[in-house]
Parts: structure tokens; C-alpha cells; sequence
């Protein structure tokens, strides 16, 4: 069962929590997300997965930035978000894939405790501009049935800005 927009806004100050929060972002079964201003992307062209990979900041100007095929980067949302009880899903939305822009590549499932900002893997299929603050994903809610642990993990939770790949952290206790 996925929430109606109406219960997203009914749960809020409970079960969820979208910080800042403004109701012309609400739709009948999801609310939409904005793009921040930063930007990373990895330095090299060639990433390993067994090792932190540096990244470099960039900030979108209010006038545009030109994003280029075949590069990945990684943003965020304006949004902060906590979710209890509820598994939190984000999709990019229909106006921005219809531009070429994949907002997630594969990362759009969320865990039942989530709490931060969601980082967006971003991929163009043809040079695009792009403008910070836009409206590019939306966040919906599913029920979940059974027992469940909450997400706890010190990897991505509560954190405070884009996150590139940790995957090397889970290296460290592998005999590899």
C-alpha cells in the first residue's frame, strides 16, 4: 500500500518528517523533491570499488550548469527527511527523465528509519542545463508488514550532505 499525498501530510510530525516542508510540493500519492546547489563528482574516470574515491564540489549556478553525457554526479536534496513505520521510495519525476536526466541510477529504495538528505546519483543522456531548487524527484511511502529493525546503519544515516560511495568500508572486514 503506498500513502495518498493527504496521509503523507497527516503522518507529518509522527511517523514522517520533510524538512522544509511546503504543500504545493504535495501530490495525490507522493511529494516532490528539490535539487540542492552542490554537486560532487569523482575525480578519476576510473573508480575502485575497495577505495575511497576522491570527489570535487560543484555548486550549480542560479544561471544553469551544463551537465555532460556519460559522467556521473551526485547531488542531493533541499530536503531533510525521517521516516518511521513507513518504507520511503524516491523516483525521479516524469518532466525530468523526459529530459534525458536519471535522478537514481539504482539507489531509490529507501529503509524503514531512514533519516537525511536523500543523495541523488544523476546521469544525462544528452547535454543538459540544469537549475539548482527544481522540483526533480519525489518521495513516496509504503506500508510494511512483519517485524522489522529499523535502519540504523553508520553509513549513510543521519548525514549532513551528498554522500559518495562507502562500499570500500565493507572491504575492510572481508578477507578479499
Amino acid at each position: 500500500m503506498i500513502l495518498s499525498g493527504k496521509e503523507i501530510e497527516k503522518k507529518l510530525g509522527t511517523d514522517i518528517s520533510i524538512e522544509p516542508f511546503d504543500a504545493q510540493q504535495l501530490n495525490p500519492n507522493s511529494y516532490n523533491l528539490r535539487l540542492h546547489e552542490e554537486l560532487l563528482v569523482y575525480d578519476n574516470a576510473v573508480l575502485d570499488m575497495k577505495t575511497e574515491n576522491k570527489t570535487s564540489r560543484i555548486t550549480i549556478p542560479k544561471s544553469g550548469l551544463l551537465l555532460e553525457p556519460n559522467k556521473l554526479y551526485l547531488g542531493r536534496t533541499v530536503e531533510y527527511t525521517k521516516t518511521h513505520n513507513y518504507v520511503p521510495m524516491l523516483e525521479g519525476r516524469s518532466s525530468i527523465g523526459r529530459l534525458g536526466m536519471f535522478i537514481h541510477v539504482t539507489a531509490g529504495f529507501g529503509d524503514v528509519g531512514f533519516e537525511g538528505y536523500w543523495t541523488l546519483e544523476i546521469f544525462v543522456i544528452q547535454p543538459l542545463i540544469i537549475y539548482p531548487k527544481v522540483e526533480t524527484c519525489q518521495i513516496y511511502y509504503h506500508a510494511i508488514h512483519g517485524d522489522f529493525d529499523s535502519y540504523t546503519s553508520g553509513k549513510y544515516q543521519k548525514n549532513d550532505g551528498i554522500q559518495p560511495s562507502y562500499l570500500y568500508k565493507d572491504f575492510k572486514n572481508e578477507d578479499w
